[in-house]
């Protein structure tokens, strides 16, 4: 069900990752919290611990210290009641792709408990919103990687999780697409869910975010308000801010 407004999604404290090899923390004592209802941009350089981040807080990867908690569940205490409250949008390909798009459906609907009615109102509208509804019984395999991206979004999206999470989720999508997926978006959090982006695409996380953090050298190193930053400095643009804060 929705969470009420002012709800916390998702708490991560003092979140420190170390790859193997490397003495270098990829994230250093990360703290965030995000509420319901809002969509949260997340951006960075390139290395600066976007991806590991995100790769954290799904249980992709696992952290030497911090906790996380999705939806009031302790991700390592007790993650499969966390993860079932996220859905992902990695930002590689499909991981079942000799599966047909359809099956693929079936199969995140099947393992987030999605009944039969429900998961067919959602992949009928979901197919038809990014034009998938012809290559719907074709395998994955077969997909150019925008129609792969998209069936990706589909299947994170087909359970309504209550933290929707997506890593580079505009890559490959033509504008008919991305507009799609910027309306799902909105429509998500206006039921009262999260979402949590990243993204290199400043103009789009200026137009559709409530509230932006960026990283740097696995650091966060500023969280804001879109609108305040306007209120705030009319005459600074999300890049311009993005880049002073980066150098």
């Amino acid at each position: 069900m929705p969470a009420t407004k002012g709800y916390t999604m998702l708490s991560i404290n003092s979140l420190t990752k170390t790859y193997s090899k490397s003495s270098v923390k990829a994230v250093n004592n990360l703290n965030l919290k995000l509420n319901a209802g809002e969509i949260f941009g997340f951006l960075g350089p390139n290395g600066a611990g976007k991806s590991t981040t995100i790769k954290c807080l799904t249980g992709i990867l696992p952290y030497e210290n911090g906790t996380i908690e999705i939806c009031g569940h302790e991700l390592k205490a007790d993650p499969v009641k966390a993860k079932r409250h996220i859905g992902y949008v990695p930002d590689g390909g499909v991981a079942y792709d000799k599966l047909t798009g359809l099956e693929y459906i079936n199969f995140m609907s099947d393992m987030y408990g999605v009944s039969t009615e429900d998961r067919k109102a959602r992949a009928e509208l979901y197919l038809a919103k990014f034009g998938l509804t012809e290559s719907a019984g074709k395998p994955i395999k077969s997909y150019s990687h925008g129609m792969q991206q998209k069936i990706n979004i589909i299947g994170a999206l087909i359970h309504e999780p209550e933290l929707w999470v997506l890593d580079e989720p505009m890559t490959g999508l033509d504008p008919q697409s991305a507009y799609e997926l910027k309306e799902l978006m909105r429509e998500h959090c206006n039921k009262g869910y999260t979402v949590f982006f990243s993204s290199h695409v400043l103009d789009v996380v200026e137009k559709i975010c409530d509230r932006v953090g960026i990283i740097n050298k696995g650091e966060l190193v500023s969280v804001f308000d879109i609108k305040e930053l306007k209120e705030k400095r009319a005459d600074l643009s999300l890049e311009e801010f993005f880049l002073s804060v980066t150098k």
